[in-house]
């Protein structure tokens, strides 16, 4: 059915009319009963949206998809996957939908997207229905992403569908209704390549590069420009993530964007006690998307979208090869600037051109940090303190006691500013066992936890008085953490 919507806001159908090879027409199922549970009204008045219209009746059967503006042509869209390192050819949305794109009132184009919105013929045997809590922790983890300033996509909004989805138990049923710069991944690429379609391939790609990459299309060789491109993107993304302790869990070529957003919040979590091997996942059982691999595995990914590009770069297969190795192999250099420059600033340290000096620190930080188990977002709070003059509520945190001390020492005589790490360095991130409360009460309809976590992880870096659970670890009996996939 065909809806009006707000006179100023259109509905384009760019990917569909562009890439029809990579999109299959459909339409989300029917929502017998729709219920707003959350609206990121910020995000709406950026994208044109009126939340007043967003809360009717009008509204919320757009923001199921079962409504939508004359013309528009929502699609699932085709991709494959790299899935724990074995090739799916044939992923593409199983229970999600690509209503179309907006352009939002800075002039941007932006997809909107659905999650949770029924099968499509890539469901591959499953029920292509989604239930409230994993939709309600992609809202409250990508508030929490934006609020660091990480790019992510960005929820709009999670709509009850007053459907029971059934997975080991009964559960509530709900539509996430996301907006991205796109969603092409790097599984876009690998499935137009494996139709041995050069020039499906080539208009791909002249998509990615009119999207975000648009420098690209001026260099002499566009399509190795737009490859260098992502790998830059996803190198300054991937050290966000290490910075801020975010473990995304699931780093399949599916969930690696070309615009170098963070995209897909099942099994991910913020890590707490600082280690390495942090796995959250339920199914990664050999730690291969531990926090410590995360760097390694996004080269991999590249390495991917490397191989699906192939054709592009060059019409000789070895100097097609030579090119992308040159080119992925700049990955590495910018992601140990990124982390390097932003272990800087959580350090209060001045930027620097040489790394050399401070390297070192951070090394045996990081090891005094992984040998007490220390509490990684906690620490650098703290620290701030400790270049304020008080260093009682760092060495709180160790049993190292002259380990700790004697890295103060060296840290201090570089006269950190600690205005500055506060600026960095955040007071509150979701915390694990307040999105298992917030998600348990939402599901049995209590939706007070989960707006009061959302305050405060959209504003993490300014301390408020009331919110000092929201920036304390999880108590020793939460136990072991695991997260789920939620399909």
């Amino acid at each position: 059915m065909s809806v009006a919507l707000p006179p100023t806001v259109t509905l384009d159908s760019r990917f569909a009319r562009e890439l029809p090879e990579m999109a299959l027409p459909w339409r989300a199922e029917q929502a017998p009963e729709p219920r707003l549970l959350l609206l990121d009204e910020q995000l709406a008045g950026e994208l044109g949206l009126d939340p007043a219209w967003l809360r009717s009746p009008e509204g919320l059967r757009f923001l199921v998809g079962v409504d939508v503006p004359e013309g528009a042509t929502p699609v699932a869209q085709a991709y494959a996957g790299h899935q724990f390192g074995g090739y799916t050819p044939r992923l593409g949305d199983g229970r999600a939908l690509l209503l179309g794109e907006l352009t939002d009132t800075g002039g941007r184009l932006v997809d909107l997207h659905l999650k949770g919105s029924g099968r499509t013929p890539f469901a591959r045997g499953g029920d292509g229905l989604a239930a409230v809590g994993p939709m309600l922790r992609e809202y409250v983890v990508s508030r929490a992403m934006h609020g660091l300033g990480i790019p992510t996509t960005r929820a709009l909004a999670v709509t009850a569908t007053g459907r029971t989805v059934r997975r080991e138990t009964p559960l509530p049923g709900a539509v996430l209704t996301r907006v991205a710069s796109s969603h092409l991944r790097v599984g876009s690429f690998s499935y137009a390549r494996a139709t041995d379609d050069t020039d499906l391939l080539r208009r791909l790609a002249d998509h990615a590069i009119a999207r975000h990459h648009p420098a690209a299309a001026e260099a002499d060789q566009p399509y190795l420009a737009l490859f260098e491109s992502v790998v830059a993107a996803q190198a300054a993304l991937v050290a966000r993530w290490m910075l801020v302790g975010f473990v995304h869990g699931v780093m399949n070529t599916d969930n690696m964007t070309i615009s170098g957003e963070t995209i897909d919040y099942g099994p991910c979590a913020f890590m707490e006690a600082f280690d390495p091997a942090t796995v959250y996942s339920s199914i990664d059982h050999g730690g291969r998307y531990a926090y410590g691999n995360q760097p390694v595995v996004a080269e991999w990914d590249l390495a991917r979208l490397a191989e699906a590009l192939l054709p592009l770069l060059h019409e000789e297969q070895d100097a097609a090869v030579e090119l992308a190795v040159q080119a992925l192999g700049t990955f590495r250099p910018l992601y140990n600037a990124a982390w390097a420059a932003g272990m800087r600033a959580k350090l209060g340290l001045p930027d620097a051109a040489d790394d050399a000096e401070p390297a070192p620190l951070f090394v045996d930080l990081l090891a005094l940090l992984q040998q007490d188990h220390v509490d990684h977002t906690s620490f650098y709070r703290a620290l701030a303190r400790a270049a304020r003059g008080d260093a009682e509520p760092v060495r709180l945190l160790f049993l190292d006691l002259a380990g700790v001390d004697a890295w103060l020492d060296r840290w201090r005589a570089l006269s950190p500013d600690p205005d500055a790490m506060d600026r960095v360095n955040p007071v509150y991130v979701p915390r694990n066992h307040l999105v298992e409360e917030a998600l348990d009460a939402a599901t049995g309809g209590d939706l007070a936890p989960l707006h009061r976590l959302v305050d405060a992880v959209s504003a993490p870096f300014q301390a408020r008085p009331g919110l000092e659970r929201y920036a304390a670890p999880a108590p020793q009996d939460f136990g072991a953490y695991q997260t789920f996939c939620g399909t």
